[in-house]
């Protein structure tokens, strides 16, 4: 099993699932054929072209246990790789690769794990291997909606790089796109246009001691982030429009109204502000049975006995959890969230065994074997 983790985890990384454009679905084909010669029932969602979710039952009685991880990676970035990206090269216990650690990984020890208890005669496993989450949780959310696409599930474990330490919370997300409108004019006549960049890049300013009254144990304060700005075509014409993209990362008690509500009144009037995602955070009692179970495994396999933890980063929970009613989940996978995104990413070849042996035995409980 724990060759079969490392083998699945290069061939995915050896098929390109960059987003844009995701191209998930020659991952999601390989997994599709794999989970249904072990016996799954196997259906493929498509959100666009392409763009490829599976989700996959082997039913047991009563709710089922939900498996969970995406198929998409991040670009390369701009800086040069010392290493093919799609190789799947080791070096030592590192394996490299795009995807490696965020969360191909993952997504394979969940899908070895998975043929492994269908060989033993288990049941009640859901795996939801997802289209494009590095995005804004499509896949997920395009799940959610459809009807009938997703079982009854009482838990949620989702691979995502925690290098395997049981985590019980994670925040949301508030996605949002600021616009500013102006008049177009030749570069050497600015004064008969309206630029703007300006007005746009004013009120942006005026974020940067933006707070929210707002605390968590485990997560801390919100975060308020400008990730992109963009204005203009071309150097010699005044900009007739400047776009920026801002990024909150929420906790439990604000909620994704008053995060727009308080960027609308920071950045003016004469500012456009329209919301791209907006998801809650993730927040499960530890103190819960399927989480101390959770715990009693993963903790001889990474060494310590865990205590709850939170993460700052989101994962496709925040979409599918409510889908379920929001059941118990936890955030557990054998990649390095260090190495999510960097160029040379990798991941410990040891920890993927060990997710693989996790999840295995996570699902023999659930189902009682």
């Amino acid at each position: 099993m724990s060759a079969d983790v490392v083998e699945l985890t290069r061939e995915l990384v050896a098929i390109r699932t960059v987003n844009p454009p995701g191209d998930e679905d020659k991952a999601a084909s390989l997994l599709a054929a794999r989970l249904e010669a072990a016996g799954f029932s196997v259906a493929s969602h498509e959100f666009a072209p392409g763009r490829t979710s599976l989700v996959a039952r082997l039913p047991g009685d009563g709710p089922s246990l939900c498996l969970t991880g995406h198929l998409d990676t991040v670009p390369l970035g701009r800086a040069d790789w010392s290493v093919d990206p799609f190789s799947g090269e080791t070096d030592g216990d590192r394996l490299f690769g795009r995807g490696t650690s965020d969360m191909k990984g993952g997504t394979a020890a969940i899908v070895v794990a998975a043929e492994r208890l269908a060989r033993a005669g288990g049941s009640g496993l859901e795996l939801v291997l997802c289209a494009g989450e590095e995005t804004g949780c499509e896949g997920a959310l395009a799940l959610a909606r459809e009807e009938g696409a997703l079982g009854e599930c009482g838990a949620v474990l989702v691979a995502e790089p925690t290098t395997n330490y049981p985590c019980v919370a994670h925040k949301g997300v508030v996605w949002a796109d600021a616009v500013a409108r102006g008049k177009t004019a030749h570069g050497s006549m600015p004064h008969l246009g309206e630029n703007a960049v300006y007005p746009l890049a004013q009120a942006i300013l005026s974020l940067q001691d933006l707070s929210f009254d707002a605390e968590h144990p485990l997560l801390g304060a919100p975060t308020v982030s400008l990730g992109t700005f963009s204005g203009g075509i071309n150097i010699n014409s005044v900009p007739d429009r400047a776009e920026a993209g801002i990024d909150v990362r929420t906790v439990p008690g604000l909620s994704s109204d008053a995060v727009l509500d308080a960027l609308r009144e920071r950045l003016g009037e004469g500012i456009e502000l329209s919301p791209r995602v907006a998801l809650d955070p993730i927040d499960t009692d530890p103190s819960g049975d399927w989480v101390q179970t959770v715990f009693s495994v993963m903790g001889p396999l990474i060494g310590e006995t865990p205590e709850p933890r939170g993460l700052a980063y989101f994962t496709d929970a925040a979409a599918l959890s409510p889908a379920y009613g929001n059941p118990p989940t936890i955030i557990c996978g054998p990649g390095d969230a260090e190495q999510a995104h960097r160029t040379d990413e990798s991941c410990s070849m040891e920890a993927l065994e060990a997710a693989g042996e996790g999840f295995f035995e996570i699902a023999k409980r659930w189902c009682g074997l």
